[in-house]
């Protein structure tokens, strides 16, 4: 898996968005779905958490999400279209620790990790559009 490690802030070049995916953005995009059209629109850099895998994970093993194919969890991760951030732990689980407005781990974890990058979450949750910072959300 493409990976980014560490405590440096990863930005794109100038006039460039740095967005991370919302688990179901993930899903849209990787399946080529019309919702996920405004990501390939702008000029973006595109990045995705662990935290999804995590969730990718769950959603097939009770029956909740089946991927196309024979695709893997493994092969979303591998697309070349979006590397996979790992921020540090510290940082992100703190911030996670702050976001009482959800009880979704998930959410929790995605939003955290969108803040402490200072990146702009793609989503469509009604529940983080309306709790984060606009500058901080790309709405789908």
């Amino acid at each position: 898996m493409g990976s980014q490690k560490g405590e440096s802030r990863i930005c794109g070049s100038p006039g460039e968005t740095v967005i991370l995916l919302d688990t179901h953005a993930l899903i849209w995009l990787h399946q080529g779905h019309r919702r996920a059209r405004p990501l390939l629109e702008k000029r973006t850099r595109i990045f995705a958490s662990p935290a999804s895998l995590l969730e990718l994970a769950v959603l097939v093993e009770v029956g909740r999400l089946r991927l196309r194919g024979r695709a893997t969890i493994e092969d979303v991760f591998a697309d070349e279209r979006w590397l996979v951030d790992e921020p540090p732990a510290g940082a992100w689980f703190g911030e996670a620790l702050r976001l009482a407005w959800t009880r979704d781990p998930y959410d929790r974890l995605l939003a955290a990790h969108a803040l402490v990058r200072g990146w702009k979450l793609a989503t469509a949750d009604a529940i983080i559009l309306e709790h984060l910072p606009a500058p901080r959300v790309f709405e789908l």
